[in-house]
């Protein structure tokens, strides 16, 4: 039963974090099976995004949404103790404290599902005490939102 966090005032909302189930097929292709680890209590806000394009039209039309916030703890250390590299990690599920979902996709493979993240930047943040207060998170919306959860 995977762990989940509670919510408070300098942490509002909940997402969900998954690591992946790496396996070989009998030709060498490796395969990703995401498993839900826990969800986490964070802060999550756009990155700045007042002067720049939500959709960038092109000869493919990309949608960028980068958000910047924090986590209490290591989101690449899953519930059972084992370390994670910053690529295999996904962030989704992103809901406020009545359990709303916040980031949706309206089109495309996951039309009715939430947005898929990738962590782009996670770092610890030391208080003037010497003690880690939070790590710091930067998400990108993936580029791969096929991925089967």
């Amino acid at each position: 039963m995977p762990k989940c966090e509670t919510t408070d005032f300098i942490y509002p909302l909940l997402a969900d974090v998954y690591y992946p189930l790496v396996k070989q097929d009998a030709l060498g292709s490796v395969k990703k099976q995401w498993v839900l680890d826990r969800s986490v209590a964070c802060s999550l806000a756009p990155a700045g995004s007042a002067m720049t394009e939500d959709v960038k039209p092109n000869v493919n039309i990309t949608r960028e949404i980068i958000l910047v916030g924090r986590v209490r703890s290591d989101i690449r250390v899953s519930a059972t103790e084992a370390n994670n590299a910053i690529t295999n990690v996904l962030i989704t599920n992103i809901r406020d404290k009545s359990g709303n979902s916040i980031y949706n996709e309206t089109s495309g493979v996951r039309n009715n599902k939430t947005t898929l993240f990738e962590v782009a930047t996670n770092e610890p943040i030391v208080g003037p005490f010497g003690n880690t207060e939070y790590f710091k998170l930067v998400l990108r919306r993936s580029e791969n939102q096929a991925v089967d959860l």
